[in-house]
């Protein structure tokens, strides 16, 4: 239910933000405590919730993202659309933008991230940085008009929009040695570029192939070492990403690797821009486009003031504990606006995901209904694995534990199996254990990676025939 303006409220749980882990906070909350007065403060009438929650293994899930308005919110939770100005912990209230004083019992901060631009936060007409529905309304009104544009970013966003956008012209810039690096390694992106390409040969016949390396050897050789609420998952599933070319058709994306922008200079009509580009070897390429969409990720959107610091950790995040409570008393915090700041599990990190968001969310909503009961609650288990379903270039994605050999160093080893236009998938092994998994086109493999991972089964007597395609690894591991 929506609440009519007036200037002084009073609710035992405040939660801010209308994204995915402040709605999944006042859903959990209104479950725990369903007679409890709850107010969910929203900068946009527009939130996001999660629905068709679906199974892919025991502890993950894939899940669709819905959009609505705030006036056709269930009676679970009141909302009330403003922005949050300043929070007064030592009095329990906070005050809006507008001047509203809301006064808690407990408060769960879930803001969100806003773009980090590669301009600053300085407005620029030819910048548009994707990160709610908004910015995506931006683009597309952008893209009727226009024939060139450039990516730059390296993510999920970056890399759907590659692959998704048609009729344009589509310059694509990344600082790395290869595409989607925030997801995948150098071999599935080769994979993921091989089917952008989308071979003619239909008689293609796949060959299945194995091999088995060191982490090393696919080092590059020179490594010695808006506030509106964030895009769920398939976003653009919902957007028309079409340029103004009048024929259907998609063009494939030229890329500028290991590449970045030196200088930006406005056309003498300010129809578009000039963009310098500074490649790794010191040579300098000039373009033209219409506009640039900046996708290099997020920063925690702490646009507000508070009466005691809050203890913020190196990435600009709101530094909260297991049970996702601040260091301010009643305060807690969850999503992208936080960092975990507890010894995390041997199998989890934190990435700033719709799916953390979702789990975050519902682990804070927890937490409060426990604690206003006086009651002991224990941290969820999706906190000791982690999980993230995804679609990439048209490919289903499954990553799971350390799928990237994040935090091991280089002690360990990863088994590949590459289906060409088929699948990619990579284990990660570390003393004969299973410490990571990277499904891609393939999830049935799922349940067992999540069961391999987290009993810790020595695979190292079974060789290379662990990902042998002949024989079914989810029926011997049953």
């Amino acid at each position: 239910m929506r609440l009519s303006p007036r200037m002084s409220r009073e609710c035992e749980f405040l939660v801010i933000g209308g994204g995915i882990a402040g709605v999944s906070c006042a859903e959990s909350l209104a479950i725990c405590r369903p007679n409890a007065s709850i107010l969910l403060l929203t900068e946009s009438s527009i939130v996001k919730s999660v629905t068709n929650l679906v199974p892919v293994a025991r502890y993950l899930h894939k899940f669709d993202v819905r959009e609505q308005d705030v006036s056709e919110m269930g009676v679970s939770f009141e909302t009330l659309v403003d922005q949050l100005e300043h929070i007064s912990s030592s009095e329990h209230c906070i005050r809006t933008k507008a001047g509203v004083k809301v006064k808690y019992r407990y408060l769960c901060l879930c803001s969100g991230g806003t773009p980090k631009l590669f301009c600053g936060q300085v407005a620029d007409p030819h910048v548009i940085g994707i990160r709610d529905t908004d910015s995506v309304l931006q683009l597309q009104r952008k893209l009727r008009t226009a024939k060139d544009i450039m990516i730059l970013g390296n993510g999920g966003i970056a890399s759907e929009l590659a692959y998704e956008l048609k009729n344009i012209n589509v310059h694509w810039v990344v600082k790395d040695a290869h595409i989607s690096a925030t997801f995948v390694d150098p071999g599935a992106a080769e994979f993921f570029h091989i089917a952008m390409n989308e071979l003619k040969e239909q008689d293609f016949s796949p060959v299945t192939a194995i091999k088995r390396m060191r982490y090393s050897e696919v080092l590059p050789k020179e490594e010695t070492n808006n506030h509106g609420a964030a895009l769920g998952p398939d976003w653009h599933r919902t957007f028309d990403l079409s340029g103004s070319g009048k024929r259907e058709v998609k063009r494939l994306p030229k890329i500028y690797y290991k590449s970045r922008i030196h200088s930006v200079q406005d056309l003498d009509d300010h129809a578009g821009v000039i963009v310098k580009l500074e490649h790794e070897d010191g040579s300098f390429e000039q373009l033209t486009c219409d506009f640039i969409v900046s996708a290099t990720g997020v920063l925690p959107n702490t646009h507000y003031t508070c009466d005691s610091p809050l203890e913020f950790s190196s990435d600009g995040g709101i530094c909260v504990d297991e049970m996702m409570r601040t260091n301010l008393v009643d305060v807690f915090a969850a999503g992208d606006v936080c960092t975990a700041n507890w010894p995390a599990a041997m199998h989890w990190f934190q990435m700033r995901l719709w799916t953390q968001a979702r789990q975050m969310g519902s682990m804070a909503g927890r937490s409060m209904a426990a604690a206003s009961e006086g009651e002991c609650v224990y941290q969820d288990f999706c906190f000791e694995l982690f999980g993230h379903v995804t679609t990439l270039f048209g490919y289903p994605v499954v990553l799971l534990g350390r799928f990237n050999g994040q935090g091991l160093g280089r002690d360990y080893e990863i088994l590949v199996r590459c289906t060409r236009n088929k699948e990619y998938i990579k284990f990660v092994l570390q003393n004969g254990r299973l410490r990571g998994a990277m499904l891609i086109g393939n999830n049935d493999l799922a349940e067992t990676c999540e069961n391999l991972i987290l009993n810790g089964i020595d695979l190292e007597p079974y060789g290379d025939d662990i990902l042998n395609p002949d024989i079914d690894i989810e029926d011997y591991f049953d």
